[in-house]
């Protein structure tokens, strides 16, 4: 297993700027394979799909292999692949298509944990169907949001869970596998948000248990969309609003207008850059992608582990990830001083960490942090620890 930050470095123009990213929660920079990628979709002929003009098939071939690129990235099938203007989007699609099935007294559970995509679009479409909405809470002690925690919520008449894989704010990574169990034990469907948690683990949709699995490849190296991927037979006995003439074949039943061609191009791009980060793996991509991710999983610890031991060292330092399985994700708020004063202070002196709740408003308040949360540290595949040193003086001189 090998990790060569300084290769992976090279490929990201955006970092010639100069800039120590910590804002990968937020959207990652963008490596030169993805760039080229988008740029050579938009260079060739495009129409729409089809299997006659060059811009038909350019687009069908486009289409077609990003789905394959994608199914070996979240372990899923190729047709149970739906593309989407972004996660939150498809979030709103499915709770307006699985709410078809809800009557008064069904039941809804999400999470406090999550971010309010994965919150929001079932609380509202639970109110128009007349269902109850459980609430699940986390510790905030320790960020952990326990299967008791879920379980306890449960009952006959649950029709869905809504979880995160891991916490876009806190890092908090749950028990999804068995959460999912339980749901499905209650007669429930589990809806995961793996926004955050694709960033940084390999996702198998089997293992994970997960029905529907929302994920935004710009969280990832990619471009700015959604995606969701779940069992084709499961999409099969869905019916979402969908206009007259557009086809009803699976996936495509889910995909409202004419797909973001050159997007999709580039997040193909972006699953083969994740393939390759372990320069001495061989086999299928998704081999390659296991690979790939254990390299990037080590890679990250050091760095946590090394921004773990600096915030140690500051006064006055309160870091609200505590989970024992986490991301490399932290939450920080200062005694007596504004995380918003020390987002400017880093900015200026060419650190990005920005400071906010980051749309988990449910996880910010239960952590007593209202809706303004805090200083939010996040690690990805470029970070090195040149960028880790840079991030712990300025936090340094911020406080002293």
């Amino acid at each position: 297993m090998t990790y060569d930050i300084t290769a992976v470095r090279a490929q990201f123009p955006a970092l010639a700027a100069g800039t120590a990213h910590f804002d990968g929660p937020g959207g990652t920079q963008t490596p030169q394979p993805v760039i080229r990628a988008v740029a050579d979709a938009l260079a060739h002929p495009l129409s729409n799909r089809g299997h006659g003009a060059p811009g038909e098939r350019n687009a069908e071939s486009i289409v077609t292999e990003t789905r394959r690129a994608m199914a070996d990235l979240l372990g899923a099938h190729p047709s149970g692949i739906v593309f989407g203007r972004s996660a939150t989007q498809l979030a709103y699609d499915f709770s307006r298509t699985l709410a078809k099935t809800w009557s008064p007294g069904d039941e809804v559970v999400v999470t406090r944990l999550d971010h309010d995509a994965n919150i929001r679009p079932w609380v509202q479409a639970a109110a128009r169907a007349g269902a109850t909405v459980r609430w699940a809470d986390f510790d905030p002690d320790t960020g952990e949001l326990a299967v008791d925690d879920i379980r306890s919520v449960l009952s006959e008449r649950t029709r869905l869970v809504a979880v995160t894989a891991a916490s876009n704010l806190i890092g908090t990574r749950p028990a999804v596998a068995e959460i999912s169990r339980l749901a499905h034990e209650a007669g429930a469907l589990s809806y995961v948000d793996g926004v955050h948690y694709t960033a940084h683990a390999l996702v198998d949709l089997e293992q994970l248990g997960a029905d529907f699995f929302a994920c935004s490849p710009y969280k990832f190296l990619g471009p700015h969309h959604g995606v969701l991927a779940a069992r084709p037979e499961l999409l099969e006995t869905l019916r979402p609003d969908k206009l007259l003439p557009s086809t009803d074949a699976v996936p495509e039943r889910f995909e409202l207008g004419t797909l973001p061609y050159e997007f999709l191009a580039g997040t193909h791009a972006a699953v083969d850059f994740l393939a390759g980060l372990d320069a001495s793996a061989a086999g299928t991509r998704r081999q390659r992608l296991a690979a790939g991710f254990a390299a990037l999983e080590a890679h990250e610890q050091t760095l946590r582990t090394q921004i773990d031991k600096g915030l140690s060292s500051l006064p006055d330092v309160t870091v609200h990830s505590r989970a024992a399985d986490r991301t490399p994700t932290l939450l920080l708020t200062f005694e007596g001083r504004a995380t918003t004063d020390a987002y400017r202070f880093l900015v200026e002196r060419g650190v990005h960490a920005p400071s906010g709740s980051f749309y988990a408003v449910e996880a910010s308040r239960r952590l007593g942090l209202g809706d303004t949360g805090g200083l939010r540290i996040g690690l990805a595949p470029y970070n090195c620890t040149q960028d880790v040193d840079r991030l712990l003086t300025g936090l340094s001189e911020f406080l002293t």
